[in-house]
Parts: structure tokens; sequence; C-alpha cells
């Protein structure tokens, strides 16, 4: 079924486009949600008439990624991660930590505009990522992940409290039998 968007649509298209979709989706979801309208002469005409409007919405978003991408490849995301002595964190870096990193930094990005490369970071170095942003352009985010000093000295220092109280209680235990 051919059907023009009302508004925009993640999975399939912005305000205005033509697509051809399934009938059940047309029926059950596009059209009770008001996202679509089906393709015939009256909605035609109605987007035609819209269309000068549809555009400037268009070169907006564009101009808005074009703003958003030279701030982005101007940011450093520097984290700090608990991690092992050779560098290896404990755990990992994924989109979402980026997006999160992001997000308190003023950055409005979503986690699933963000790729990183191997799908996540395991160790201690500098990184790129690509955050997709409108249409086909992209901006390359620099990610520097460091190891936390606190992390590996504090686990350390509760180790051996915990060895030496065992070994305090082992004699203790032994004399009471």
């Amino acid at each position: 079924m051919k059907v023009i968007l009302y508004t925009d649509v993640k999975s399939l298209g912005e305000m205005g486009d033509v697509k051809n979709v399934a009938n059940g989706y047309a029926r059950n979801y596009l059209f009770p949600h008001m996202y679509a309208v089906p393709y015939n002469e009256q909605t035609v005409a109605y987007f035609e008439s819209k269309k000068e409007e549809i555009e400037a919405r268009k070169a907006q978003k564009r101009a808005d990624a074009a703003s958003l991408k030279d701030k982005l490849e101007a940011v450093l995301v520097d984290l700090t991660v608990p991690a092992a002595s050779n560098g290896k964190l404990f755990g990992s870096v994924t989109a979402q930590t980026v997006a999160e990193y992001l997000n308190k930094n003023g950055f409005d990005v979503e986690r699933k505009r963000i790729e990183i490369p191997g799908v996540s970071i395991k160790s201690v170095g500098n990184y790129h990522c690509t955050v997709h942003l409108y249409e086909a352009q992209t901006a390359e985010v620099k990610i520097s992940v460091k190891a936390q000093e606190d992390a590996s000295a504090a686990n350390k220092k509760a180790e051996k409290p915990a060895k030496e109280e065992a070994a305090a209680e082992a004699p203790a235990e032994e004399k009471a039998e």
C-alpha cells in the first residue's frame, strides 16, 4: 500500500515521504496513530502545498546537524574507569556510557546513533567513535579511557585485611576445639 508520511517515523522516513508499506502495517499502526495518510489525489495535493514548509524543516535539520557535528568533533570524551594494572577494564565502555557522558555535557545524542568500533572498549587508551547525525552526516568523537587509580589500590587494601582476619580467626578456632 502506498502512503504519505504525515510525521517523521524513525524506522520509515520523514514527513512528506511516499513509501510502500504492508497493508496491515498501514491500517493497524500508521493510520490509527496519524503517522501516515493514504496516497491519493487529495493527499498528494495537500502535501504539494506544504512542500516548501517540509523542505524548510529539512534544511533546518541539516543546519542543526552541521553545527552539532562541529561541536562534537571538538569534544574529548574523557572517561575514568576501574581497571586492572595491565590496563584491562573491569567491565567495558559502551555506546550507552558515551551517550551518558555527552548528555551530561549538554549534547542531545541517542545511544543508538553512537557506533563504537568492536561494539565496546575493554582496555585503557585513546579511541574514536562515530556519531550518526541527520541523513549521511557523521561526526568522529575522540574517547580517552583512563584507569581509575583508587579502585586498584582499594582492592589491594581490601584484600589484605580480609587475609589477615582469616589468618587471625583460624588459630582462634583451633584453640576453641
